[in-house]
């Protein structure tokens, strides 16, 4: 079994986060122990315990492991932007250091870590680095979450192209229908899956609600999925 899976998708605001946690839930229902993270998140919300992110707060409420938040979400930027234009507005410079020693700590304790990774596969952590050389310095397969909306064939297939070319693994990829259904949906999802050698680990039916309570069939086949490979 992988140590973890590294969720990445075709753009910002696709369902990441849903897959994510849903997927956490599922796999917590089949025995294991599931630690979550969010290595950089840009933007955030005002709890009464202090200003966290949102999305690494929903993974941390899905998991089974007790975690620091730091270690969930090491690079917490205030602004809501781009992470690299997030952290130059901030002065500070994302390292992987702070990231790497995080995972080790959440990957003792658990069987296996996710994580979500900020924006789609090429979105800037700084100058010269993207979320993509996060993903590569934490050698985990990488699961595509595909937002079913006009241009996401394209958006898709080159987020496909750029994982083979760095060589890392290719674990599967979800299908989210989002809030309204796309036209040819189905037409779409099977060019995809043609173009990827497989179909997707799960349709996530349109409208799904962002932190879905039970744990949704779609979710549990899709743990069955990966648990089997």
């Amino acid at each position: 079994m992988s140590p973890g899976y590294f969720f990445t998708g075709t753009d910002t605001g696709i369902g990441k986060t849903l897959v994510t946690v849903a997927l956490t839930r599922a796999l917590i229902a089949a025995g294991k122990r599931v630690a979550v993270m969010k290595p950089v998140a840009a933007g955030t919300v005002q709890t009464p315990e202090g200003e966290f992110n949102g999305d690494a707060l929903e993974l941390l409420a899905a998991s089974n492991v007790k975690a620091a938040y730091e270690d969930v979400n090491p690079w917490l930027l205030k602004t809501p932007a781009s992470p690299h234009l997030a952290a130059r507005a901030e002065g500070v410079s994302i390292r992987h250091e702070r990231i790497a020693a995080a995972f080790a700590r959440l990957r003792a304790g658990s069987d296996l870590v996710l994580v979500e990774g900020a924006g789609g596969w090429l979105a800037p952590i700084s100058s010269t680095e993207t979320m993509a050389d996060v993903a590569e310095r934490l050698a985990l397969p990488v699961v595509l979450v595909v937002g079913m909306r006009l241009g996401c064939l394209n958006h898709a297939l080159l987020t496909r192209d750029a994982l083979r070319a760095r060589g890392v693994p290719f674990a599967g990829w979800f299908a989210n229908l989002l809030v309204t259904e796309m036209p040819l949906a189905n037409a779409n999802i099977e060019t995809l899956s043609s173009r990827f050698g497989m179909a997707p680990l799960a349709v996530v039916p349109a409208g799904t609600d962002p932190s879905p309570i039970p744990v949704p069939g779609w979710a549990i086949e899709a743990a069955k999925n990966l648990l089997s490979h």
